[in-house]
């Protein structure tokens, strides 16, 4: 039995091309990951099959050639870019007598590394140790059998059933406190709702730009930086647009070709706020030669967590890095059939396009706008001020006893929550400066 390492740096990658319809992840995404994990990549280890090998995923030839670079280059750890199951694991670790993880433990690890917030532990600790539990028996098959000797022969419990149980104790108790968080942002979320403003939430693939848009637009200061899953906590900011339009602004975790999906499952809480948003914002990286391919798999992970029917803008990121004849492209794009935008191309870093983007929103906004005169007697003093706060007011008539008239527009949502909270009640008259609903305050 070999002795695991404390830590892990010096890697090797194992990238084998299964012929198969299944799209695979690609080489170099992996490479990033290793490096986001904090890995230092000496080598790779590339090939091609028919099919995984049941036991080792790998063939006879690749073994031998993969524990041949292992001895020369003094590998740690070794990250396939695969799915592994927990015997090819086993097998693979007493072939080669060091570490091996797969893509999703290589997730697993690079998320418990930036997780912040409680909420955010409490779900990478449950979704790594509902990874393990499947591969608990990998380094301690030394503890299968119950040991014996003068008093302790007899029924007991080996140790691998004791991890074991406690793995499960732990799990149960993950999932209970998860619960609590669950029922929090459900309170949270039903505050926000009640306040009437409109949920946009940051969607897209890794390192898309998504938190420096954020920052960008809220001055928030979150963490920004160019590497995969810099962002694992869900961060809520207030922006105010022209002509007294709010929303708030949602940055989640960025999203990554075969997500495992005991991270989609730990992290359902987060990624509620991305189901119940009113429209989602899909942060592409423009310079990716593969974004098409990335907007794909973006939205078949919002297939998977339920928010494929919520409306989407698309906003194509880091058009500085692009060609000069690509940079001229069209800043918004609208769709033929609807007119209504659906791509905005700019530079969250130099600030180009945002004001294209802060337009595209308000736009968004202001589809369901009422525009009507409200009839405010002179006693409704807190009533206009609250008007004027919360509409653009567009004209004012005043009447001979002092009353006013005010001609105002603003979101629908907020018209019928002033209407609740003032009793204005709708009726029709033809003394309105203008052919529209005419509202009075008794």
């Amino acid at each position: 039995m070999f002795e695991r390492p404390r830590s892990g740096e010096r890697t090797a990658l194992v990238h084998i091309t299964i012929n198969s319809e299944f799209e695979q992840p690609g080489l170099d995404e992996f490479a990033e990951l290793a490096r986001s994990a904090g890995a230092i990549v000496v080598t790779k280890l590339l090939g091609s099959r028919q099919r995984p090998d049941p036991a080792h995923f790998i063939g006879k030839g690749k073994l031998e050639e993969l524990k041949a670079l292992v001895t020369a280059d003094e590998i740690e750890v070794v990250l396939f870019n695969h799915s592994l199951s927990p015997a090819q694991e086993r097998n693979l670790e007493r072939a080669l007598s060091c570490r091996v993880l797969d893509r999703t433990g290589v997730i697993l690890d690079i998320f418990a590394q930036r997780a912040r917030s409680f909420e955010g532990k409490l779900q990478v600790e449950l979704a790594q140790l509902e990874h393990l539990s499947t591969r608990l028996v990998r380094g301690w098959t030394h503890l299968e059998r119950q040991k014996g000797g003068i008093g302790l022969r007899g029924p007991g419990e080996t140790q691998l059933e004791t991890d074991r149980r406690l793995l499960s104790v732990r799990i149960e108790q993950l999932k209970r406190r998860l619960e609590k968080v669950t029922q929090q942002r459900t309170q949270s979320r039903r505050a926000r709702q009640r306040a009437e403003l409109p949920i946009v939430s940051l969607v897209g693939y890794t390192n898309a730009g998504k938190s420096t848009l954020f920052n960008s637009l809220t001055n928030a200061g979150v963490y920004a930086a160019d590497q995969l899953f810099a962002t694992l906590d869900a961060t809520f900011r207030r922006v105010d647009l022209p002509e007294k339009n709010s929303l708030i602004l949602v940055d989640t975790v960025g999203f990554v070709q075969h997500l495992p999906h005991d991270l989609v499952a730990a992290f359902r809480a987060t990624l509620d706020e991305t189901r119940e948003a009113d429209l989602l914002l899909h942060i592409v990286d423009a310079s990716d030669p593969q974004r098409q391919l990335r907007i794909a798999q973006v939205n078949e992970v919002l297939k998977e967590i339920g928010a494929d029917s919520v409306p989407q803008i698309l906003v194509y990121n880091k058009i500085d890095r692009l060609s000069e004849e690509e940079g001229n492209l069209p800043r918004v794009e609208r769709d033929s059939a609807t007119h209504n935008v659906y791509k905005v191309w700019l530079s969250a870093v130099t600030g180009q396009g945002l004001p294209e983007l802060l337009a595209a929103l308000k736009e968004f906004l202001q589809a369901d706008v009422t525009q009507c005169w409200l009839h405010l007697p002179v006693s409704a003093g807190q009533i206009r001020a609250q008007v004027f706060e919360q509409a653009t007011v567009l004209q004012e008539v005043y009447a001979s006893n002092g009353d006013s008239l005010l001609e105002i527009r603003m979101p629908t949502h907020n018209f019928y929550q002033l209407q609740h909270h003032t009793a204005l009640i709708a009726y029709a008259s033809q003394q309105a400066a203008v052919n529209s609903n005419h509202l009075v305050v008794e």
